[in-house]
Protein backbone atom coordinates (compact mmCIF):
# COMPACT_ATOMS: atom_id res chain seq x y z
CA UNK A 1 0.00 0.00 0.00
CA UNK A 2 1.73 3.18 -1.33
CA UNK A 3 2.48 5.96 1.79
CA UNK A 4 0.01 9.19 1.61
CA UNK A 5 1.66 12.00 -0.34
CA UNK A 6 2.81 14.89 1.54
CA UNK A 7 1.33 17.49 -0.40
CA UNK A 8 -1.92 15.78 -0.44
CA UNK A 9 -1.69 15.77 3.78
CA UNK A 10 -0.74 19.37 4.29
CA UNK A 11 -3.23 19.96 1.88
CA UNK A 12 -5.82 18.08 3.91
CA UNK A 13 -4.39 20.70 7.09
CA UNK A 14 -3.84 23.63 5.87
CA UNK A 15 -7.17 24.04 3.40
CA UNK A 16 -9.66 23.66 6.56
CA UNK A 17 -7.71 26.11 8.21
CA UNK A 18 -8.04 28.50 4.79
CA UNK A 19 -11.67 27.98 4.83
CA UNK A 20 -12.28 28.90 8.18
CA UNK A 21 -10.06 32.18 7.88
CA UNK A 22 -11.44 33.56 4.84
CA UNK A 23 -15.05 33.02 6.59
CA UNK A 24 -13.78 35.03 9.13
CA UNK A 25 -12.25 38.05 7.01
CA UNK A 26 -15.53 37.67 4.75
CA UNK A 27 -17.79 38.53 7.69
CA UNK A 28 -15.62 41.23 9.69
CA UNK A 29 -15.34 44.52 8.60
CA UNK A 30 -16.00 48.30 9.16
CA UNK A 31 -19.64 50.19 9.34
CA UNK A 32 -19.98 50.93 5.53
CA UNK A 33 -19.17 47.26 4.83
CA UNK A 34 -22.44 45.88 7.54
CA UNK A 35 -24.39 48.84 6.29
CA UNK A 36 -23.51 47.60 2.59
CA UNK A 37 -24.16 43.79 3.53
CA UNK A 38 -27.26 44.75 5.55
CA UNK A 39 -28.72 46.61 2.88
CA UNK A 40 -27.76 43.89 -0.14
CA UNK A 41 -29.49 41.19 2.42
CA UNK A 42 -32.43 42.86 2.74
CA UNK A 43 -32.97 43.23 -0.76
CA UNK A 44 -32.13 39.53 -1.28
CA UNK A 45 -34.64 38.63 1.26
CA UNK A 46 -37.10 40.56 -0.35
CA UNK A 47 -36.32 39.21 -3.48
CA UNK A 48 -36.70 35.16 -1.88
CA UNK A 49 -40.12 36.58 -0.53
CA UNK A 50 -41.20 37.43 -3.79
CA UNK A 51 -39.59 34.33 -5.27
CA UNK A 52 -42.01 32.06 -2.86
CA UNK A 53 -45.17 34.09 -3.68
CA UNK A 54 -44.54 33.41 -7.43
CA UNK A 55 -43.38 29.61 -6.75
CA UNK A 56 -47.08 29.31 -4.78
CA UNK A 57 -49.31 31.04 -6.96
CA UNK A 58 -47.81 30.19 -10.08
CA UNK A 59 -46.60 32.63 -13.41
CA UNK A 60 -49.89 34.63 -13.49
CA UNK A 61 -48.32 36.93 -10.62
CA UNK A 62 -45.71 38.05 -13.81
CA UNK A 63 -46.31 40.16 -16.93
CA UNK A 64 -45.61 36.72 -18.80
CA UNK A 65 -48.30 34.95 -21.10
CA UNK A 66 -48.17 32.72 -23.41
CA UNK A 67 -47.73 35.10 -26.32
CA UNK A 68 -44.60 36.46 -23.98
CA UNK A 69 -43.57 33.60 -22.54
CA UNK A 70 -39.47 35.41 -21.98
CA UNK A 71 -39.94 38.74 -19.88
CA UNK A 72 -37.76 40.35 -17.59
CA UNK A 73 -35.89 37.26 -16.28
CA UNK A 74 -34.51 35.79 -19.42
CA UNK A 75 -33.77 39.40 -20.49
CA UNK A 76 -31.36 39.60 -17.53
CA UNK A 77 -30.08 35.68 -17.99
CA UNK A 78 -28.74 37.44 -21.33
CA UNK A 79 -27.18 41.08 -19.97
CA UNK A 80 -25.46 38.51 -17.12
CA UNK A 81 -24.20 35.73 -19.40
CA UNK A 82 -22.60 38.83 -21.61
CA UNK A 83 -21.52 40.63 -18.11
CA UNK A 84 -19.68 36.96 -17.32
CA UNK A 85 -17.77 36.61 -21.29
CA UNK A 86 -16.74 40.69 -20.78
CA UNK A 87 -15.03 39.60 -17.68
CA UNK A 88 -12.39 38.19 -19.59
CA UNK A 89 -10.95 41.46 -20.97
CA UNK A 90 -8.93 41.66 -17.58
CA UNK A 91 -7.69 38.02 -18.58
CA UNK A 92 -6.75 38.89 -22.68
CA UNK A 93 -4.37 41.82 -21.83
CA UNK A 94 -2.48 40.61 -18.88
CA UNK A 95 -1.70 36.61 -20.18
CA UNK A 96 -2.11 37.21 -24.11
CA UNK A 97 -0.32 40.16 -24.41
CA UNK A 98 1.96 40.04 -20.89
CA UNK A 99 0.23 43.43 -19.99
CA UNK A 100 2.20 43.68 -16.33
CA UNK A 101 0.05 46.61 -14.85
CA UNK A 102 -3.11 44.12 -14.91
CA UNK A 103 -1.77 41.19 -13.63
CA UNK A 104 -2.99 42.43 -10.43
CA UNK A 105 -6.55 43.18 -10.98
CA UNK A 106 -7.29 39.65 -13.06
CA UNK A 107 -9.18 38.27 -9.82
CA UNK A 108 -11.18 41.33 -9.80
CA UNK A 109 -12.30 40.35 -13.39
CA UNK A 110 -12.60 36.17 -12.16
CA UNK A 111 -14.55 36.99 -9.42
CA UNK A 112 -17.02 39.08 -11.62
CA UNK A 113 -17.49 36.22 -13.83
CA UNK A 114 -17.98 33.99 -11.13
CA UNK A 115 -20.92 36.39 -9.60
CA UNK A 116 -22.01 37.16 -12.99
CA UNK A 117 -22.69 33.37 -14.02
CA UNK A 118 -24.40 32.94 -10.53
CA UNK A 119 -27.05 35.26 -11.04
CA UNK A 120 -27.53 34.22 -14.85
CA UNK A 121 -28.54 31.12 -13.38
CA UNK A 122 -30.46 32.22 -10.65
CA UNK A 123 -32.38 33.98 -13.34
CA UNK A 124 -33.27 30.64 -15.09
CA UNK A 125 -34.48 28.93 -12.21
CA UNK A 126 -36.65 32.10 -11.26
CA UNK A 127 -38.26 31.47 -15.08
CA UNK A 128 -38.82 27.48 -15.37
CA UNK A 129 -41.90 28.42 -12.42
CA UNK A 130 -41.53 25.50 -10.43
CA UNK A 131 -37.92 24.73 -8.77
CA UNK A 132 -38.04 20.87 -9.41
CA UNK A 133 -37.98 21.54 -13.25
CA UNK A 134 -34.36 22.36 -12.21
CA UNK A 135 -33.75 18.36 -12.29
CA UNK A 136 -34.29 18.38 -15.61
CA UNK A 137 -31.35 20.75 -16.73
CA UNK A 138 -29.06 18.03 -15.04
CA UNK A 139 -27.10 15.59 -16.99
CA UNK A 140 -28.01 11.85 -16.18
CA UNK A 141 -31.06 12.69 -14.03
CA UNK A 142 -33.24 14.98 -15.96
CA UNK A 143 -34.14 14.97 -19.71
CA UNK A 144 -30.98 16.32 -20.61
CA UNK A 145 -32.00 16.09 -24.52
CA UNK A 146 -27.99 16.76 -25.61
CA UNK A 147 -26.48 17.42 -28.30
CA UNK A 148 -29.94 18.67 -30.25
CA UNK A 149 -30.78 21.07 -27.76
CA UNK A 150 -29.17 24.33 -28.03
CA UNK A 151 -30.24 24.79 -24.07
CA UNK A 152 -28.35 21.58 -22.86
CA UNK A 153 -25.24 23.44 -25.14
CA UNK A 154 -25.73 26.54 -22.79
CA UNK A 155 -25.99 24.63 -19.73
CA UNK A 156 -23.13 22.96 -20.59
CA UNK A 157 -20.99 26.58 -21.42
CA UNK A 158 -22.41 27.66 -18.45
CA UNK A 159 -21.57 25.21 -16.37
CA UNK A 160 -17.96 25.04 -17.36
CA UNK A 161 -17.12 28.63 -17.69
CA UNK A 162 -18.51 29.06 -13.65
CA UNK A 163 -15.81 25.78 -12.79
CA UNK A 164 -13.56 27.09 -14.87
CA UNK A 165 -13.14 31.14 -13.27
CA UNK A 166 -13.25 29.17 -9.76
CA UNK A 167 -10.53 27.08 -10.26
CA UNK A 168 -8.73 30.26 -10.89
CA UNK A 169 -9.73 32.35 -7.99
CA UNK A 170 -9.48 29.36 -5.84
CA UNK A 171 -6.04 27.95 -6.44
CA UNK A 172 -4.78 32.33 -7.13
CA UNK A 173 -5.98 32.41 -3.84
CA UNK A 174 -5.16 29.70 -2.01
CA UNK A 175 -1.14 29.26 -3.31
CA UNK A 176 -0.74 33.40 -2.06
CA UNK A 177 -2.19 32.15 1.74
CA UNK A 178 0.37 29.65 1.91
CA UNK A 179 3.10 32.07 0.90
CA UNK A 180 3.87 30.03 -2.79
CA UNK A 181 4.48 31.06 -5.71
CA UNK A 182 1.39 29.79 -8.18
CA UNK A 183 2.81 27.15 -10.85
CA UNK A 184 1.83 28.29 -14.38
CA UNK A 185 0.86 24.60 -15.31
CA UNK A 186 -1.59 24.57 -12.57
CA UNK A 187 -3.78 27.70 -13.87
CA UNK A 188 -2.19 29.40 -17.08
CA UNK A 189 -3.77 26.24 -19.32
CA UNK A 190 -7.23 27.11 -17.71
CA UNK A 191 -6.46 30.98 -18.05
CA UNK A 192 -6.20 30.40 -22.18
CA UNK A 193 -8.74 27.78 -21.82
CA UNK A 194 -11.02 30.75 -19.97
CA UNK A 195 -10.89 33.25 -22.73
CA UNK A 196 -12.03 30.64 -25.74
CA UNK A 197 -14.64 29.53 -22.94
CA UNK A 198 -16.05 33.01 -22.56
CA UNK A 199 -16.60 33.93 -26.21
CA UNK A 200 -18.01 30.34 -26.47
CA UNK A 201 -20.67 31.37 -23.48
CA UNK A 202 -22.29 34.20 -25.25
CA UNK A 203 -21.89 32.79 -28.58
CA UNK A 204 -24.05 29.55 -27.68
CA UNK A 205 -26.75 31.61 -25.45
CA UNK A 206 -27.03 34.24 -29.25
CA UNK A 207 -27.50 30.72 -31.05
CA UNK A 208 -30.13 29.97 -28.62
CA UNK A 209 -31.74 32.73 -29.70
CA UNK A 210 -30.88 33.03 -33.69
CA UNK A 211 -31.81 29.16 -34.14
CA UNK A 212 -35.42 29.87 -33.14
CA UNK A 213 -37.03 29.80 -36.79
CA UNK A 214 -40.62 30.85 -35.78
CA UNK A 215 -39.12 34.44 -34.32
CA UNK A 216 -37.96 36.19 -37.54
CA UNK A 217 -36.48 39.25 -35.60
CA UNK A 218 -33.92 37.15 -33.93
CA UNK A 219 -32.50 35.31 -36.93
CA UNK A 220 -29.90 37.20 -37.36
CA UNK A 221 -26.16 35.89 -38.72
CA UNK A 222 -24.98 38.86 -36.58
CA UNK A 223 -26.47 38.08 -33.10
CA UNK A 224 -23.20 36.33 -31.76
CA UNK A 225 -21.22 39.06 -32.68
CA UNK A 226 -23.57 41.66 -31.24
CA UNK A 227 -23.26 39.82 -28.24
CA UNK A 228 -19.85 39.54 -27.69
CA UNK A 229 -19.33 43.38 -28.97
CA UNK A 230 -21.33 44.32 -25.95
CA UNK A 231 -20.00 42.15 -23.27
CA UNK A 232 -16.43 43.34 -24.04
CA UNK A 233 -18.49 47.26 -22.72
CA UNK A 234 -20.60 45.65 -19.70
CA UNK A 235 -17.15 43.93 -18.28
CA UNK A 236 -14.57 46.36 -18.37
CA UNK A 237 -16.99 49.36 -17.83
CA UNK A 238 -18.23 47.13 -14.46
CA UNK A 239 -14.61 46.77 -13.30
CA UNK A 240 -13.17 50.44 -13.98
CA UNK A 241 -16.37 51.19 -11.62
CA UNK A 242 -15.30 48.85 -9.23
CA UNK A 243 -11.59 50.00 -9.04
CA UNK A 244 -12.75 53.37 -8.52
CA UNK A 245 -15.10 52.15 -5.18
CA UNK A 246 -12.28 50.33 -4.02
CA UNK A 247 -9.77 53.45 -4.31
CA UNK A 248 -12.73 55.48 -2.40
CA UNK A 249 -13.98 53.41 -0.23
CA UNK A 250 -11.85 51.15 0.75
CA UNK A 251 -8.24 52.64 0.31
CA UNK A 252 -6.96 50.24 -2.08
CA UNK A 253 -4.89 51.72 -4.95
CA UNK A 254 -4.39 49.57 -7.85
CA UNK A 255 -2.71 51.75 -10.01
CA UNK A 256 -4.09 53.82 -13.40
CA UNK A 257 -2.74 51.24 -16.13
CA UNK A 258 -5.72 48.53 -15.82
CA UNK A 259 -8.17 51.53 -16.03
CA UNK A 260 -6.08 52.95 -19.43
CA UNK A 261 -6.22 49.68 -20.90
CA UNK A 262 -9.76 48.79 -20.13
CA UNK A 263 -10.64 52.18 -21.69
CA UNK A 264 -8.94 51.28 -25.12
CA UNK A 265 -11.15 48.74 -25.23
CA UNK A 266 -14.20 50.43 -24.80
CA UNK A 267 -13.68 52.96 -26.85
CA UNK A 268 -13.89 50.38 -30.12
CA UNK A 269 -16.16 47.70 -28.44
CA UNK A 270 -18.67 51.21 -27.90
CA UNK A 271 -18.59 51.97 -31.26
CA UNK A 272 -18.56 48.42 -32.82
CA UNK A 273 -21.62 47.82 -31.13
CA UNK A 274 -23.24 50.80 -32.26
CA UNK A 275 -22.40 49.91 -35.95
CA UNK A 276 -23.26 46.12 -35.51
CA UNK A 277 -26.90 47.84 -34.18
CA UNK A 278 -27.36 49.88 -37.02
CA UNK A 279 -26.75 47.17 -39.56
CA UNK A 280 -29.10 45.23 -37.78
CA UNK A 281 -31.51 48.80 -38.17
CA UNK A 282 -30.79 49.03 -41.76
CA UNK A 283 -31.36 45.71 -43.09
CA UNK A 284 -34.91 45.03 -40.85
CA UNK A 285 -36.76 48.85 -42.32
CA UNK A 286 -34.61 48.65 -45.80
CA UNK A 287 -35.52 45.31 -47.23
CA UNK A 288 -38.99 45.74 -45.76
CA UNK A 289 -41.92 43.00 -45.51
CA UNK A 290 -43.47 41.35 -42.65
CA UNK A 291 -40.56 40.77 -40.57
CA UNK A 292 -39.93 44.18 -39.68
CA UNK A 293 -43.33 44.02 -37.84
CA UNK A 294 -41.09 43.29 -34.79
CA UNK A 295 -38.75 46.17 -35.28
CA UNK A 296 -41.37 47.90 -36.06
CA UNK A 297 -43.35 47.73 -32.88
CA UNK A 298 -39.58 48.23 -30.84
CA UNK A 299 -38.45 51.38 -32.43
CA UNK A 300 -42.14 53.39 -33.61
CA UNK A 301 -44.44 51.48 -32.37
CA UNK A 302 -47.25 48.81 -34.12
CA UNK A 303 -50.94 49.75 -34.36
CA UNK A 304 -51.64 51.76 -31.37
CA UNK A 305 -48.84 49.93 -29.50
CA UNK A 306 -45.71 51.70 -28.03
CA UNK A 307 -44.44 49.88 -24.81
CA UNK A 308 -40.53 49.31 -25.80
CA UNK A 309 -40.54 52.83 -27.42
CA UNK A 310 -39.37 54.53 -24.71
CA UNK A 311 -36.94 51.52 -23.78
CA UNK A 312 -35.04 51.29 -26.71
CA UNK A 313 -34.82 55.35 -27.53
CA UNK A 314 -33.38 55.95 -23.41
CA UNK A 315 -30.78 53.18 -24.67
CA UNK A 316 -29.66 54.49 -28.01
CA UNK A 317 -29.24 57.95 -26.24
CA UNK A 318 -27.40 56.34 -23.36
CA UNK A 319 -25.13 53.94 -25.17
CA UNK A 320 -24.12 57.10 -27.73
CA UNK A 321 -24.06 59.63 -25.63
CA UNK A 322 -21.26 57.04 -23.79
CA UNK A 323 -19.60 56.87 -27.18
CA UNK A 324 -18.98 60.64 -27.19
CA UNK A 325 -17.71 60.91 -23.85
CA UNK A 326 -15.69 57.54 -24.00
CA UNK A 327 -13.99 59.02 -27.24
CA UNK A 328 -13.37 62.28 -26.30
CA UNK A 329 -12.43 62.12 -22.42
CA UNK A 330 -8.50 61.89 -21.20
CA UNK A 331 -8.60 59.62 -17.86
CA UNK A 332 -5.95 62.59 -16.22
CA UNK A 333 -8.53 65.00 -16.14
CA UNK A 334 -12.02 63.93 -17.17
CA UNK A 335 -12.47 60.51 -14.56
CA UNK A 336 -15.78 61.30 -13.45
CA UNK A 337 -17.16 61.68 -17.47
CA UNK A 338 -15.34 58.61 -17.86
CA UNK A 339 -17.28 56.68 -14.73
CA UNK A 340 -20.78 58.25 -15.82
CA UNK A 341 -20.11 56.94 -18.92
CA UNK A 342 -19.63 53.42 -17.81
CA UNK A 343 -22.45 54.06 -15.74
CA UNK A 344 -24.62 54.59 -19.08
CA UNK A 345 -22.79 51.94 -20.75
CA UNK A 346 -24.17 49.56 -18.10
CA UNK A 347 -27.73 50.60 -18.39
CA UNK A 348 -27.84 51.45 -22.24
CA UNK A 349 -26.78 47.50 -22.90
CA UNK A 350 -28.71 46.23 -20.17
CA UNK A 351 -32.13 47.84 -21.90
CA UNK A 352 -30.86 46.67 -25.37
CA UNK A 353 -29.67 43.27 -24.85
CA UNK A 354 -32.68 43.07 -22.51
CA UNK A 355 -36.14 45.01 -22.93
CA UNK A 356 -35.37 45.69 -26.29
CA UNK A 357 -33.95 42.20 -27.30
CA UNK A 358 -35.98 39.50 -25.70
CA UNK A 359 -39.48 40.93 -25.24
CA UNK A 360 -39.61 42.28 -29.37
CA UNK A 361 -39.06 38.75 -30.54
CA UNK A 362 -42.57 37.71 -29.30
CA UNK A 363 -44.49 40.43 -30.65
CA UNK A 364 -46.21 40.59 -32.84
CA UNK A 365 -46.71 36.62 -32.03
CA UNK A 366 -46.55 33.88 -34.90
CA UNK A 367 -50.11 34.52 -35.06
CA UNK A 368 -49.75 38.29 -35.67
CA UNK A 369 -51.61 38.95 -32.47
CA UNK A 370 -50.35 41.62 -30.91
CA UNK A 371 -49.88 41.22 -26.89
CA UNK A 372 -47.46 43.78 -25.32
CA UNK A 373 -45.64 42.55 -22.34
CA UNK A 374 -44.88 44.90 -19.01
CA UNK A 375 -42.57 43.61 -15.77
CA UNK A 376 -44.73 43.11 -12.41
CA UNK A 377 -43.34 44.02 -9.26
CA UNK A 378 -43.10 40.88 -8.46
CA UNK A 379 -40.49 40.14 -11.35
CA UNK A 380 -39.10 43.72 -10.11
CA UNK A 381 -38.83 42.03 -6.37
CA UNK A 382 -36.93 39.21 -7.80
CA UNK A 383 -34.94 40.76 -10.07
CA UNK A 384 -33.68 42.94 -6.88
CA UNK A 385 -32.92 40.43 -4.78
CA UNK A 386 -30.85 37.92 -7.68
CA UNK A 387 -28.90 41.57 -8.09
CA UNK A 388 -28.59 41.74 -4.55
CA UNK A 389 -26.94 38.28 -4.11
CA UNK A 390 -24.59 38.55 -7.16
CA UNK A 391 -23.37 41.25 -5.22
CA UNK A 392 -23.10 39.60 -1.93
CA UNK A 393 -20.99 37.23 -4.25
CA UNK A 394 -18.96 39.52 -5.44
CA UNK A 395 -18.28 41.73 -2.23
CA UNK A 396 -17.59 38.82 -0.41
CA UNK A 397 -14.99 37.71 -3.31
CA UNK A 398 -13.27 40.65 -3.22
CA UNK A 399 -12.84 40.82 0.72
CA UNK A 400 -10.83 37.46 0.73
CA UNK A 401 -8.95 38.53 -2.37
CA UNK A 402 -7.99 41.64 -1.23
CA UNK A 403 -6.75 40.25 2.51
CA UNK A 404 -4.66 37.31 0.60
CA UNK A 405 -3.08 39.55 -2.46
CA UNK A 406 -2.19 42.28 0.74
CA UNK A 407 -0.62 40.08 2.70
CA UNK A 408 -3.51 40.56 5.78
CA UNK A 409 -3.99 36.58 5.71
CA UNK A 410 -1.45 33.81 5.03
CA UNK A 411 -0.56 30.80 6.47
CA UNK A 412 1.13 31.21 9.88
CA UNK A 413 4.64 29.43 9.24
CA UNK A 414 5.96 28.79 12.88
CA UNK A 415 9.91 29.81 13.06
CA UNK A 416 12.45 27.31 15.39
CA UNK A 417 12.14 29.69 18.40
CA UNK A 418 8.45 30.71 18.26
CA UNK A 419 6.27 29.46 21.02
CA UNK A 420 3.27 27.26 19.98
CA UNK A 421 0.94 30.27 20.58
CA UNK A 422 3.02 32.46 18.60
CA UNK A 423 3.00 29.76 15.76
CA UNK A 424 -0.70 29.70 15.56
Amino acid sequence: MNAPNSDSIEHAVTYPRFLWKAAGVATNGGMRFYAWMTALTAVALVGLNAWTHQVVQGMAVTGMSDHVSWGLYIANFTYMVGLAAGAVTMVIPAYLYKDKGTHDVVIIGEILAVSAIVMALLFVNVDLGRPDRIWHMMPFVGRFNWPMSMLTWDVIALSGYLLINLHICGYMIYTRFLGKKPEKRWYLPVVFLSIVWAVSIHTVTAFLYSGLGGRPFWNSAILAPRFIASAFITGPAFIILTLKALQKFADINVGEDAVHTLLKIMRVTVMLNLFLVACEVFTEFYTGGSHVASAEYLYFGLHGANGLVPWIWTAIVLNVGAAVILLAARPERHMRWIMAACAMTLVGIWIEKGMGLIVPGFIPSTLHELVEYAPTITEWQITAGIFAAGLIVFTLGLKIARAVFAGDMRLAVPTPDATPSEAA
